[in-house]
């Protein structure tokens, strides 16, 4: 997870030097760069750029979005979702990981264009409203995207249907106030699914929790957040960035429908173990520092 800290730093630094409120420009350029379409499971797709994730899940009634990449992945994602022989316009229903520019950059114009609903964890609705600006950590440095209203706020658990799919939300603040993940239940021909679309608790601050004065619960969330993650259960698990759930180890551009590669369970608590070990590492600075919270 490492190399998810280098990256928010990265994105900070490019903003500390702009003069104006935008998104940054010298984001990775996995960020940015097209990645072909595919199923994953049931009726669960991908169809984000090479490291930022974005998930269609297609139902009878319409079809569910979750994460939009940064602002200029808007035709790509309207690409991949047609070159899956879907329609853009049959968005219904829209969902998001983390109140970060680069899960929802596109968003604000992706609500406009389709007139769908967006759905939002309530911790995360005031930084949506905001276009980022009050955000614990980006906010103070500039790095927003266009402001967007939730159309309906969402509570930890609370089941969001469309058609023949039911989601659970799940509240994992931490990473942002609101950051959540989702399980839903999908199937094939051949079997069902209990698929988890996680938001990994990386943390983003290169400074002790206790600095942390606008959000003065951080600690305690992540620690909250990482003790519910390792509680669930789930067959299939993809993530908010394609990195944190090694998408390209496990899956090439042109390979045939597989949802068994995604049965990694092991991948998954190996991650929490990471994290959890930063975790842990930036609770003893405070410690160290006189600071218990």
């Amino acid at each position: 997870m490492k190399k998810y800290l280098l990256l928010a730093a990265v994105a900070l630094t490019a903003s500390i030097h702009a003069q104006t409120v935008h998104e940054p420009k010298n984001h990775p350029k996995e960020w940015s760069q097209p990645y072909e379409p595919f199923r994953i499971a049931g009726n669960l797709y991908y169809v984000g750029t090479y490291d930022l994730a974005s998930y269609l899940i297609v139902t009878n009634k319409g079809n569910i979005l979750i994460n939009t990449g940064l602002a200029d992945s808007l035709p790509l994602i309207k690409n991949n979702i047609k070159k899956l022989g879907f329609k853009y316009s049959d968005t219904k229903i829209l969902l998001l990981n983390q109140a970060h520019y680069d899960h929802l950059g596109a968003m604000a114009d992706i609500k406009k264009e389709t007139g769908a609903k967006l759905y939002a964890d309530y911790a995360d609705a005031d930084v949506l409203k905001s276009g980022g600006k009050s955000d614990y950590e980006m906010g103070k440095y500039g790095v927003t995207f266009k402001p967007v209203i939730p159309d309906f706020i969402l509570k930890d658990k609370q089941v969001i249907t469309l058609g023949n799919t039911n989601l659970i939300m799940l509240h994992h603040p931490g990473h942002t106030k609101g950051s959540c993940s989702y399980l839903l239940e999908t199937k094939d021909k051949s079997r069902s699914y209990k698929v988890l679309i996680a938001n990994m608790p990386s943390i983003i601050i290169d400074h002790k929790f206790s600095d942390v004065s606008t959000y003065p619960d951080i600690s305690k969330d992540y620690g909250y957040t990482l003790r519910e993650m390792k509680k669930l259960d789930f067959d299939v698990w993809v993530a908010a960035h394609a990195g944190q759930f090694s998408l390209h180890e496990k899956h090439k551009p042109g390979a045939g429908y597989n949802p068994k590669v995604f049965m990694d369970k092991k991948g998954y608590f190996n991650e929490l173990d990471e994290l959890e070990k930063e975790y842990l590492e930036k609770k003893s600075e405070d410690r160290a520092s006189g600071h218990t919270r």
